[in-house]
């Protein structure tokens, strides 16, 4: 929200104004057929069809265009007060105009809201509206979307665009998101067209571009993910995505590589994958500990007079422990570094409630849960185990290691 400065008595104080302050960012390359005319159609009828609470404002980020197009621009910021021209001193990508935007929209216009936009009229104007109507409604982050009812992709499209478009868009899905809720919520990863709330969400961004995974088209993922994994409440409006009729299109040959690679790049280094290999790595070994320590009590323990049944019993019971013993240490020291138990009254209060945990997670309900397929199916005890481990242990583990045992401080 704005300010107004009052003078009352010969002082002078600040009053929060009612109106919100809401940027479009637009970044642009070769453009000046078409920038100067979405100028016009956003300052004379967008704008003044939305509610007065709304202080609108333009920031073109042209990309030194040798086409002229920040001269147009230029020329327009002097029709209207509220368009603004940031020119790039080097061209560093799209990612990067649109965090020099942000960046510029944030300490020079006091954005609440900055929207991602295209000057070239693929991004319908008659969308504003509906998005700063989401927000109104408590949203966080609002995207259009071409693949929910109402939205759609150009008729002019051939196959082979909208093969990709429709392929790399599902394949940065699931890649992303896969198995999460945030699967099911977001139809339309690599849409241009959002608005994103300043306030706890884009002034929490990295706005230094080095950081991103790419220069190319790749970086609206990057975005994406990183608002969304602020806890982002999301809503996606229909997006009727347009044919470019003017201007240098943004997409690249290599886009559909470019968005595969920034996708993989996103999701393997995000601390969430990060942790869960390191959990895996150190559930291995513990499973080496366990097998290794079983043969190891066995060869100590076994007499002649050994009952075998039994023996074994001990011998897994004894090397489990020792198991457990290495899988809370290392996953104390590495996996959970910076959620560490150190106080020796907590280690040893969560150490025995990991115990407790792995009983009834590692042997109790596998077991059980054995015990009936194999009475119901016939005895495939290999194919059970990995069901048991794979679908119940790993997860249940990985559920009470970060709710219980190392819960976030």
């Amino acid at each position: 929200m704005g300010f107004r400065i009052f003078p009352v008595l010969g002082y002078t104080f600040n009053m929060k104004t009612s109106q919100e302050t809401a940027v479009i960012v637009i970044p642009t390359y070769n453009e000046a057929g078409s920038i100067g005319e979405m100028i016009d159609h956003l300052c004379t009828k967008t704008f003044p069809s939305l509610n007065k609470k709304w202080d609108m404002k333009i920031l073109v980020v042209d990309g030194n265009s040798p086409d002229g197009t920040s001269k147009v621009v230029f020329e327009k910021t002097k029709k209207y007060k509220n368009v603004f021209l940031l020119t790039e001193t080097s061209k560093d990508g799209i990612g990067a105009a649109y965090l020099k935007g942000f960046k510029y929209a944030l300490e020079k216009l006091a954005a609440d809201y900055l929207f991602e936009f295209d000057g070239d009229f693929q991004h319908p104007p008659e969308t504003i509206p509906l998005m700063l109507d989401a927000m109104d409604e408590g949203y966080d982050y609002v995207i259009g979307s071409r693949k929910i009812k109402g939205g759609s992709n150009p008729k002019g499209w051939g196959f082979k665009r909208l093969f990709f478009s429709e392929a790399g868009g599902m394949t940065a899905r699931f890649i992303l998101f896969f198995p999460f809720k945030n699967f099911f919520k977001v139809t339309d990863p690599t849409t241009g067209l959002k608005v994103t709330r300043v306030k706890g969400f884009a002034d929490k961004l990295n706005l230094d571009f080095s950081h991103l995974y790419t220069k190319s088209f790749g970086y609206k993922l990057q975005l994406l993910f990183e608002t969304l994994k602020m806890g982002a409440r999301f809503k996606e409006v229909p997006l009727v995505f347009n044919v470019r009729n003017a201007g240098e299109s943004k997409i690249e040959p290599q886009t559909a590589k470019d968005i595969l690679l920034v996708a993989i790049k996103i999701r393997w280094f995000d601390d969430f994958t990060q942790k869960f290999l390191k959990f895996g790595i150190i559930g291995g070994f513990g499973f080496v500990v366990n097998v290794v320590g079983a043969k190891f009590f066995k060869s100590v323990l076994i007499t002649p007079d050994s009952n075998i049944s039994l023996l074994n019993g001990v011998c897994n019971a004894l090397a489990s422990e020792l198991a457990i013993i290495s899988n809370f240490t290392f996953n104390n020291i590495w996996t959970f570094s910076n959620e560490k138990i150190t106080s020796p009254g907590a280690l040893l209060t969560k150490f025995l409630t990991f115990n407790f945990s792995s009983l009834i997670t590692g042997i109790v309900i596998p077991s059980v849960v054995i015990a009936v397929l194999t009475s119901m199916f016939g005895d495939y005890l290999f194919l059970y185990q990995v069901i048991a481990i794979f679908g119940l242990t790993i997860p249940l583990n990985w559920m009470v290691y970060n709710t219980i045992i190392w819960k976030k401080k």
